[in-house]
C-alpha cells in the first residue's frame, strides 16, 4: 500500500468511527457490558495507543534502527497484518497486555467531545509524521507492538488504521 492509500484507509477508519460516535448517544458512553469497556473507555485506549505510535515516528532514525534493528523481509500488505493480528488476539482471548490497556479511565460524558476531538488530533498528526517520511524509511525501519512484536514502520501505520476499525466493530456489536 502507498502512502495515498494509507493516508486514505486511516481517514476512512477514523471518519466511519466518528460518524458512529456523532450518532451515538452520550448517555450511553459510560455504559458496556460488564467486565467490559465502555464506549469512552475504546475512544481514549485508541488515543493512548496513537500518541506513543506518533512519538515513536518521530524520534531519529539512527536512533530507531540502534534500539529495534531494521527490516529483514518485505512489508507485509494490510490483509496480511490483519489476519496476523486476529491470529494473536484468538491466541490471547482478545486479551493484549499493554500499558495502554489496564485499568481504563472512565471519562464523564460532558467530555465525550473533548475525546473525540483528541483522537481527531493524534489522526492528524499521524498523518503528517506519515507525509514526512519517505519510503525508503517507511520499509526500512521497525517499532515494537506490545502484540505484534517489532513492525515495519509502514506496517504499523496501517494497522493502526485497522486498529480503529477493530474498535469501532466491538462498539457496533454492543448497540
Amino acid at each position: 500500500m502507498n502512502k495515498p492509500e494509507i493516508k486514505n484507509l486511516i481517514n476512512e477508519k477514523h471518519d466511519s468511527l466518528f460518524q458512529f460516535l456523532a450518532d451515538h448517544d452520550t448517555q450511553k458512553w459510560n455504559k458496556g457490558p460488564e467486565n467490559k469497556w465502555t464506549t469512552g473507555q475504546h475512544i481514549v485506549h485508541l488515543i493512548q495507543s496513537t500518541k506513543p505510535l506518533n512519538k515513536a515516528l518521530g524520534i531519529p532514525k539512527f536512533i530507531l534502527q540502534y534500539k529495534f534493528g531494521k527490516a529483514n523481509r518485505p512489508c507485509r500488505s494490510y490483509d496480511e497484518l490483519v489476519s496476523r493480528y486476529l491470529e494473536k488476539l484468538a491466541k490471547v482471548n482478545g486479551q493484549v497486555s499493554s500499558p495502554y490497556s489496564n485499568n481504563m479511565p472512565l471519562t464523564p460524558p460532558s467530555e465525550k467531545e473533548n475525546i473525540i476531538a483528541e483522537l481527531s488530533k493524534q489522526k492528524n498528526i499521524l498523518l503528517k509524521k506519515l507525509d514526512r517520511l519517505s519510503d525508503k524509511q517507511l520499509n526500512k525501519y521497525l517499532i515494537p507492538h506490545p502484540a505484534m512484536g517489532r513492525m515495519i514502520l509502514r506496517e504499523i501505520i496501517m494497522w493502526s488504521a485497522y486498529h480503529v476499525e477493530h474498535h469501532h466493530n466491538i462498539l457496533k456489536a454492543k448497540y
